[in-house]
């Protein structure tokens, strides 16, 4: 049985029984219940805000990505420019401090680009953070010991899907986590969350 390629079955069971939320009415009673860990996200107040901070900081950094490259490729060609009025010492002094410059600009965008390929998995962390106690209450109600993404699972009845009721109680006691602290918890933190099946996490621009 493949394991959920975005919140993986360990992680969404770890912790799940710290906190408390307001319980659930009518909830189903099953020891075992399932979640679409993708729509928990996407669907929340809370998510949607991370995933539109994450969307923000990749436009930010392609700009400016663009407007570094605009900047070298007119730079590049003044000095071009300039070839034929130089000594040959001087123009190649010039032309290899601008390679040092290109150079040190590009490792510098990279380091950026590889920070921002982990903000996805660094803000599903956060939010499954949040969301642990939400989920522990809702499985204590049900009396459940175990909670699995649906997605690895060959069958299940739609009763015991606990995913509206999860995005509704997350959204009533966290809205939209404006007012959480957005670090990581101390302590180990879950494993790292691969992509959905589907979605790709942002590269370098």
């Amino acid at each position: 049985m493949m394991l959920c390629k975005t919140f993986g079955a360990a992680a969404l069971a770890a912790a799940l029984f710290l906190g408390h939320a307001a319980p659930a009415q009518d909830m189903v009673k099953s020891p075992i219940l399932t979640v679409e860990a993708d729509k928990l996200f996407n669907e929340s107040l809370y998510g949607q805000r991370l995933a539109d901070e994450v969307e923000t900081e990749g436009l930010e950094l392609s700009r400016q990505n663009r407007r570094i490259e605009a900047e070298l490729t007119a730079e590049e060609k003044r000095l071009t420019e300039r070839r034929s009025k130089l000594p040959p010492a001087e123009f190649r002094a010039l032309a290899d401090a601008f390679d040092e410059k290109v150079q040190r600009i590009r490792e510098e965008q990279d380091a950026k680009g590889r920070a921002f390929a982990g903000r996805t998995d660094e803000v599903r962390r956060v939010f499954l953070a949040a969301a642990q106690p939400v989920l522990g209450e809702l499985m204590r109600e049900a009396g459940a010991a175990v909670l699995v993404e649906r997605r690895s699972v060959f069958l299940s009845a739609d009763a015991i899907d606990i995913t509206d009721e999860a995005i509704t109680q997350i959204d009533q006691l966290l809205g939209n986590g404006s007012d959480e602290i957005q670090a990581a918890p101390d302590g180990p933190a879950p494993d790292p969350v691969p992509p959905a099946e589907g979605e790709t996490v942002p590269s370098n621009p």
